[in-house]
């Protein structure tokens, strides 16, 4: 028997219950959470540690997606790849795996462990992105890139619920800011260390050291990243799939945040992996110059609109729920015109200074809508319904985003020549606009089916 003192109620300690270990196990992770619901400033142990690592997981995640962007224009010369070609590799391929799984892997991770799930996974999203390397036409890349996806389905989803266990508060949007830093960061340092190794070695040499990089994170990863505290009873009931879908297809503010993110995604991944190739052949950069160029736009730009979203999401959003909706609808207004100059510029210092500010606003919504949608369903579902949200957006995002700039590219080489990549950015800013529709239509049923 042991003497039970971690009770709390109202913020009073309650008179010590004896209790055998058994019982005192069971109750654990169900005390914890009551603590952290009841008392939002009590910090639970490592709680900062998991974001951090998480966050470092995130990145590798991003290094081993960006760096195919990077590598495109050696990946086509060397396989005879046409644009179309290489908007499947870099969209499609990935995306089919990635969003067909994320859903099964979440819900396996709701119903099991989390942070086993996240290790699984970032073991095979290295090992593939090692073997694209030795691929030796569209077929073989096309195989590995679908095994990149199967390691990023198992990662994402359940990495927010993880998050939105740990700082359950009014931060949380602060925090999936500092976890969405994961994707500028990495997508910089893919481009930078891509362009980089690739200039040094080849395009091959550049995928098998970044992928043999990651292989250590799923070890460290493991071993400090501890499952966070959870309702047992409850679980196994509300991660049941089909419940889940249940709640979310009864919520419209689900739909017009996913579709909106989706439509949002979708250039934003295009761009992610057409502008390296779009600064080589209309502003003739070389390899190592476009990596530097998207690199620091990547780490200047995303980075501070990442924070800065999830800074004004929390500050706005804590007073009006639609807020998280509706400034992500307004950033994505700005940043069309500003794009629409840089396209349109005539050297590559000017495409730098006007990309910088709707570099930041084009991803200004990550931690804002990331962190609505865990509060659209109650705590045990919250790795399911993220992968819900997933599907939807890589599904259009990944998986339309960079075939349709390159199918594009590819109908637009006829009258433009070279300079077809460049018109194909400027017709597909619409969808920014679209997606900045979408947003605004979520605000009011985002108010209404909020769940604190």
């Amino acid at each position: 028997m042991t003497v039970d003192r971690l009770a709390i109620a109202n913020g009073t300690r309650v008179a010590p219950v004896r209790r055998d270990r058994r019982s005192l196990a069971k109750d654990k992770s169900k005390k914890w959470r009551e603590v952290m619901v009841s008392r939002p400033d009590v910090v639970e142990p490592n709680r900062f540690v998991v974001l951090g690592v998480l966050f470092v997981a995130y990145t590798i995640n991003f290094i081993d997606l960006q760096i195919f962007s990077i590598l495109a224009v050696p990946i086509k010369a060397d396989l005879k790849l046409t644009d179309t070609q290489l908007g499947l590799l870099g969209g499609l391929a990935f995306a089919i795996l990635y969003s067909t799984l994320a859903i099964p892997l979440a819900v396996l991770a709701d119903r099991t462990s989390r942070t086993w799930v996240i290790t699984g996974a970032l073991v095979v999203l290295s090992g593939f992105t090692a073997l694209c390397g030795a691929a030796a036409n569209f077929w073989q890349l096309f195989l590995c890139r679908l095994g990149v996806g199967v390691g990023e389905a198992g990662g994402t989803a359940p990495s927010f619920a993880i998050i939105a266990d740990y700082f359950p508060g009014n931060n949380q949007a602060k925090a999936f800011a500092i976890y969405s830093l994961g994707i500028p960061l990495g997508a910089a340092l893919g481009v930078l260390l891509g362009g980089y190794i690739a200039a040094a070695g080849d395009w091959r040499t550049a995928f098998v050291v970044i992928g043999l990089a990651g292989m250590p994170l799923a070890l460290i990863f493991r071993r400090l990243v501890p499952e966070p505290a959870r309702d047992e009873p409850s679980s196994a009931t509300a991660c049941r799939l089909g419940h889940v879908f249940a709640v979310l297809a009864a919520k419209r503010s689900f739909w017009w945040l996913s579709f909106a993110a989706g439509v949002s995604a979708m250039l934003g991944y295009g761009l992610a992996f057409w502008l390296p190739s779009l600064m080589r052949r209309s502003f003739g950069l070389t390899l190592i110059e476009t990596s530097q160029f998207y690199g620091f736009l990547l780490l200047i730009g995303g980075g501070a609109g990442v924070l800065l979203g999830g800074w004004l999401g929390d500050r706005f959003g804590n007073r009006d729920r639609g807020a998280y909706a509706r400034l992500s609808a307004v950033a994505l207004v700005g940043a069309v015109p500003l794009f629409a100059a840089g396209v349109l510029s005539s050297s590559a210092i000017a495409a730098f200074a006007l990309f910088v500010i709707p570099q930041a606003l084009v991803v200004f919504y990550l931690a804002p809508v990331f962190s609505a949608v865990q509060h659209l369903v109650a705590a045990p579902m919250r790795a399911t319904a993220s992968a819900c949200f997933l599907f939807i957006n890589n599904l259009i995002g990944l998986g339309g985003g960079a075939f349709v700039l390159g199918a594009l590219s590819d109908a637009l080489t006829a009258r433009y020549g070279d300079e077809a990549l460049r018109y194909a950015v400027l017709i597909a800013l619409v969808f920014y606009l679209i997606g900045a529709a979408l947003f605004a239509l979520a605000v009011k049923p985002l108010r209404e089916e909020w769940l604190d």
